[in-house]
């Protein structure tokens, strides 16, 4: 059995060829648009996500602070059921806020500590517990993976918009390939199919 040579003519669409349509150079140019575009508007929303994000670490960054807080009775032990990955129990502290103000609150600390030790809690602006803000390495993943996302849905949405005019355009080329065969059909008096 022979294996059937083909021969792959590239960017047909772009030279003089006499079966080349109107169409043919609009689906070119659509497709060559849509690609530029995709990239343009993807590379636009991973830049615009990634400030955002940098923007929202930044921010948690300067609403919280690091406080000293006392804890007010005995740590339980170790917890059998390890609830947390840093194997801290839950405690009542006490800490004073920024504006003066004494809270109460229960907060993660060391499991088994004794009343009266002193651990750091983070609280906001207002004094309420927060969690602490994300380290370096962490906002670096967050902004890196924010824009990445972003930059992917936004050049995707593109592309399948610019899939679904080039499905459009290949529907306006069968049907005018149609009705150019019935009308040669037609003019010579038989039908081929």
């Amino acid at each position: 059995m022979e294996a059937s040579e083909r021969t792959t003519v590239r960017w047909w669409r772009w030279r003089r060829n006499a079966l080349k349509r109107r169409v043919d150079v609009v689906e070119a140019w659509v497709v060559l648009a849509g690609w530029v575009l995709a990239l343009l508007v993807g590379l636009g929303a991973a830049l615009m996500a990634a400030g955002t994000v940098e923007r929202a670490v930044e921010r948690q960054r300067a609403e919280s602070r690091q406080v000293p807080a006392v804890l007010v009775k005995d740590a339980p032990g170790p917890s059998p059921a390890r609830e947390a990955s840093d194997h801290r129990v839950w405690g009542k502290v006490r800490w004073t806020a920024p504006d003066g103000s004494t809270h109460r609150e229960e907060a993660r600390v060391p499991p088994g500590a004794p009343a009266g030790s002193t651990i750091s809690v983070w609280v906001n602006r207002s004094g309420d517990l927060t969690t602490p803000p994300v380290s370096s390495g962490e906002a670096w993943l967050h902004t890196a993976m924010g824009g990445a996302l972003a930059g992917a849905f936004a050049g995707c949405a593109v592309l399948g918009a610019t899939w679904l005019i080039h499905l459009a355009l290949d529907r306006r080329r069968m049907a005018q390939w149609g009705a150019e065969w019935e009308r040669i059909d037609t003019r010579r008096g038989w039908k081929t199919g």
